[in-house]
Parts: structure tokens; C-alpha cells; sequence
């Protein structure tokens, strides 16, 4: 006869997953340990997922439909606002927090191996927002919304690995960091 489904198992174990990456980071964290700590047998996990790499994209993905559920950016979102209520919502989400000051390798390797083209399309998305915002008025016509937003994609990116290539930074740092960007993307308003 067969098991009967555990309920919420995907989300179990990503609760699971989610308090031991940010518990041991993603090299250290195993698939036997979340199956464990959700209290599902670890077969059941493959259920769900292929492999801990996928586990650990739920968990992003998860972590950045939060940040976007949590953002509230109004009808017309002006640039700086908008990276500004990104950055509260970030700070707030402990997972997404974690992955920009590198606490205890929570990304681990993880990122460096990501080739689907999330990134490249993310990046789209924020070109597009950016066309909207200069049709709108709302970004100077004398620049470029994909250079604007390959430069704030660039410097986002540099925070994820700003941990690891310059050192441990805190909470205030990061804040700064991404406030300092918000200003400089202010600049592009009219």
C-alpha cells in the first residue's frame, strides 16, 4: 500500500531547506539533512526535486517572489523609490539578506553554476520596466534604459560577490551600499 502524501511537502521542505542553507550554507547542507529536518523520507524529496541545485533555485525563487509580493512600488514608481522599497524588502527577508553578505556561504557555489539564462532574462525585465518609466516621463530621455540597467544589474551583482572578494560586510554596510545605489539611480529621474 501506498504512503499517503505528506501535506505541504514541497514547502516543508523548503522551510527546512531554507533554515539549514541559512543554518550551514549550501556546501554543507545535504539532501538527507532537509529530508530529516522536514521530517520526510529523503526518496520523498526527489519527489519534488531533482537534486539539492534545484532546491536551492526553489529557495531563490521563493525568497525573490517574497521580496516582489512585499514591494509595495505603487501604480507609477519612480526609479529611486522603487530601488529603495526593493532594498527594505530585502533587508526584512533574512534568506535574501543572507545571500548578499555571503552569511556563511549560503550561496556556496551555487550561483557560479546557474547558465539557464534567469539572470539574462531579469535583466530584460528590468530594461523593459525602464522603457516603460522614460515613455512615461518618469527617466531622462538622454539615457539609455539598458545601459541604466546593465549598470544596476552590474553593481547588484557585485554585491553578491562583495562578501567574498573584499571581505565580511554587515547588514548597515549592504544597507548603505544599496541606498547609495538608490540615490544614484535617483539621478536619472527628471
Amino acid at each position: 500500500m501506498p504512503r499517503p502524501l505528506v501535506p505541504n511537502r514541497r514547502e516543508r521542505l523548503l522551510d527546512a531547506a531554507e533554515a539549514l542553507v541559512l543554518d550551514r550554507g549550501f556546501d554543507a547542507m545535504s539532501v538527507a539533512a532537509i529530508a530529516a529536518a522536514a521530517g520526510i523520507g529523503k526518496g520523498a524529496v526527489y519527489l519534488e526535486f531533482a537534486g539539492k541545485r534545484e532546491i536551492l533555485d526553489a529557495l531563490l525563487r521563493r525568497g525573490t517572489e517574497r521580496l516582489q509580493a512585499a514591494a509595495d512600488l505603487g501604480a507609477r514608481p519612480r526609479l529611486g523609490a522603487a530601488y529603495r522599497a526593493a532594498v527594505r524588502v530585502l533587508l526584512e527577508d533574512r534568506l535574501m539578506t543572507a545571500a548578499f553578505l555571503d552569511d556563511r556561504g549560503v550561496l556556496g557555489s551555487h550561483v557560479g553554476t546557474v547558465t539557464d539564462g534567469r539572470y539574462r532574462e531579469r535583466h530584460q525585465g528590468v530594461v523593459e520596466w525602464l522603457r516603460s518609466l522614460q515613455a512615461q516621463g518618469m527617466l531622462v530621455a538622454d539615457v539609455a534604459p539598458e545601459h541604466v540597467a546593465l549598470a544596476l544589474s552590474s553593481a547588484t551583482i557585485g554585491l553578491l560577490s562583495a562578501a567574498r572578494l573584499i571581505g565580511p560586510l554587515d547588514a548597515a554596510q549592504l544597507e548603505g551600499a544599496l541606498d547609495a545605489l538608490a540615490r544614484m539611480a535617483a539621478t536619472f529621474e527628471p
